[in-house]
């Protein structure tokens, strides 16, 4: 059953066309992959069913009747004067609403006028029975134990949970926000990366929660193992259009080297078809007026209109344009960092109770533990921000650090994409100008302030300036977050020809098994290692 139905539509904000002539039908029970390049206008079509954004003329959006629709934006809007427990239970009004109802009902049977009035009284007592049934059916006495049940499993701290929203990190807001939705449980569900800032158990959850929702979960996400693990379609928006298909993202992304492959083969038919035609039209026509022959004429106006009548392919782009990351480094120290009995305590909590491990040359170490568990505070305490307070933290004498963090806290939002990229490099107007074009920003973009860009932007350009650092030994904190999968991917490419070291935090597993060789997990405040990927890493432990 259609659900959804979206038919030509266009949509143009400001001078930008986002969408021309876009088709897509979502059916019930799906659970879909949406996926494109950072600014292909995803959350763009979010706003367009739920309402926000109208399309131009010519188009047309259906629901199917009754059809209840809820939508996590990347930034919820949520009431900051409350506690997370009370926003999350406020998710969905209908439980306050119905217990009041069966509050006031059961007070009127106490009246005489209903008691002693049979037709009242039965009114009454079936009314009653209809509320017990609906209160039950949405969590009853129970509904706030589940409320912070969900909470907890999406990896907000107990502590965290009476907190008011204003002092909570906007990962921790997300996570409201995301319960709010689940708990409400509409007809059908659209996620704008709700996983990002998830710890990997948050994840795992998250996942749980999609795959036995039993609606339909629309899902834009660059965790590939997320994509993999729920849907059952992958929606690709591409150049303002949209192509559906069945399967998970490996499967999706198998197929779509041949799909292109078959797609510019189909297209050098026609074209070789469409010039034949021409070609023929063309002399046909000359003929005629040559020879003064109405029958070649006729020959070439029906060519002509077979010509028109023909469904035009369009030429599909095999090579895209693609984030130009190369990451520099040099050979420097063989030892890089050494943690020898690094102990951290705020007060009465204690993080970490004697840390010790070495990072030699050439390795990549990814970092993992829920949140809370102390993988930023480690990471400041290596970049000196820091201080231990027992045990040394030491690099190597020929060792520069280049740090990638998580919040772009690194970047001045005030300054022009322009003036950061020169003052860091040290390089005129002109060269910042052609190293940005390298990372997909365009001169106006260039000319603009950090604070103006998405979440995907900053990536790109905090990704820039770690080049420009030429550092030997990256820190990288959760540095796919907001990156589309096409950057994700050069990413994982640079990494693998850099000459340097690095320690990568990442909740994204994928991303994980495609570059780390080994894992610090951070569990009762010390480091447990494990040789290999995120996959192995479950392999051994049985978490999998």
């Amino acid at each position: 059953m259609i659900q959804i139905q979206l038919s030509n539509i266009s949509l143009v904000l400001g001078a930008t066309h986002i969408f021309d002539n876009l088709s897509w039908e979502i059916q019930r029970g799906q659970k879909i992959g949406l996926i494109g390049a950072n600014g292909a206008g995803k959350s763009s079509l979010y706003k367009l069913i739920i309402g926000e954004y109208a399309a131009e003329q010519g188009g047309s959006l259906t629901r199917s009747r009754g059809l209840t629709v809820g939508y996590l934006a990347q930034t919820p809007e949520l009431d900051l004067s409350q506690t997370a427990l009370e926003s999350a239970i406020d998710g969905n009004p209908r439980v306050a609403e119905v217990r009041n109802e069966l509050i006031r009902v059961e007070e009127s049977l106490g009246a005489p006028s209903v008691y002693e009035n049979e037709r009242r009284l039965g009114r009454a007592l079936d009314s009653q029975q209809s509320l017990i049934e609906e209160y039950d059916a949405l969590g009853g006495d129970t509904y706030g134990a589940r409320v912070e049940a969900i909470l907890l499993g999406l990896g907000l701290p107990s502590g965290d949970l009476s907190k008011p929203l204003n002092t909570l990190s906007g990962g921790q807001k997300k996570l409201v926000g995301l319960a709010r939705l689940l708990l409400l449980h509409p007809d059908v569900i659209l996620l704008d990366e709700p996983d990002n800032h998830l710890d990997l158990p948050g994840k795992v959850y998250l996942e749980k929660l999609i795959r036995e929702y039993d609606g339909t979960v629309v899902i834009v996400s660059h965790d590939r193992y997320l994509l993999d693990a729920v849907v059952t379609h992958i929606a690709e928006l591409e150049d303002g259009k949209i192509s559906v298909f069945e399967g998970d993202y490996s499967t999706y992304s198998l197929d779509k080297e041949a799909r292109l492959a078959r797609q510019a083969e189909l297209y050098k038919v026609q074209q070789r078809e469409v010039g034949r035609l021409e070609a023929a039209i063309k002399r046909f026509a000359i003929w005629g007026k040559i020879y003064d022959n109405e029958k070649f004429s006729i020959k070439a106006r029906s060519m002509q209109k077979r010509l028109d009548k023909m469904d035009k392919m369009d030429k599909p782009i095999t090579d895209r344009r693609k984030m130009d990351l190369k990451l520099r480094g040099y050979r420097g120290s063989n030892k890089v960092l050494e943690l020898a009995g690094v102990e951290k305590a705020f007060g009465a909590h204690h993080v970490f109770d004697g840390l010790n491990d070495t990072i030699w040359h050439g390795e990549r170490v990814g970092l993992i533990g829920p949140n809370g568990a102390g993988k930023s505070v480690l990471i400041r305490m290596i970049l000196g921000n820091e201080m231990p307070d027992l045990g040394e933290i030491k690099l190597g004498p020929s060792v520069t650090v280049g740090y990638y963090a998580q919040e772009h806290e690194t970047l001045d939002f005030a300054e022009t994409l322009l003036d950061v990229v020169r003052f860091t490099g040290n390089m005129s107007a002109a060269k910042a100008m052609s190293l940005l074009s390298k990372y997909l920003f365009t001169y106006e973009q260039a000319q603009g302030k950090v604070g103006n860009l998405s979440g995907g932007e900053r990536s790109r350009l905090q990704l820039a300036l770690v080049v420009l650092s030429g550092a030997n030994f990256l820190l990288l904190d959760e540095p796919t977050n907001n990156l589309d999968i096409a950057a994700a991917e050069m990413l994982e490419i640079a990494l693998e020809d850099f000459i340097g070291t690095v320690l990568i935090i990442s909740h994204d597993r994928y991303f994980l098994d495609r570059t780390v060789e080994r894992l610090l997990v951070i569990e009762n405040r010390d480091l447990a290692r494990y040789l290999g990927g995120y996959s192995e890493y479950l392999a051994k432990t049985g978490k999998i």
